[in-house]
């Protein structure tokens, strides 16, 4: 247990901040999998490349604030643009 105030502080710090980073995470896993839903329901090729614009931007501001790491965000997004690829070139 904590002695300081400055520790003390500190745990109550870290411990909102796993919550509000934990919620956050929580909401683009919710948005990605709201995405490939679509993608397997939906065969409307704007629909989808909205929706990827913006899972695309909730995961950019999650490596922004240092939620997730940029590569990964990157490697995330590159996942989603390759799976409208396929989707788009299985339609044509």
């Amino acid at each position: 247990m904590a002695n300081s105030l400055s520790a003390k502080k500190r745990i109550r710090q870290n411990e909102k901040r796993r919550l509000r980073n934990r919620s956050r995470k929580s909401a683009v896993r919710t948005q990605i999998k709201k995405y490939l839903e679509m993608t397997r329901q939906s065969k409307d090729v704007e629909a989808i490349e909205s929706e990827l614009r913006v899972t695309q931007k909730k995961i950019d501001q999650l490596a922004a604030t240092g939620v997730i790491h940029k590569n990964n965000a990157a490697h995330k997004k590159s996942q989603m643009a390759r799976h409208l690829s396929d989707i788009k070139a299985r339609i044509q």
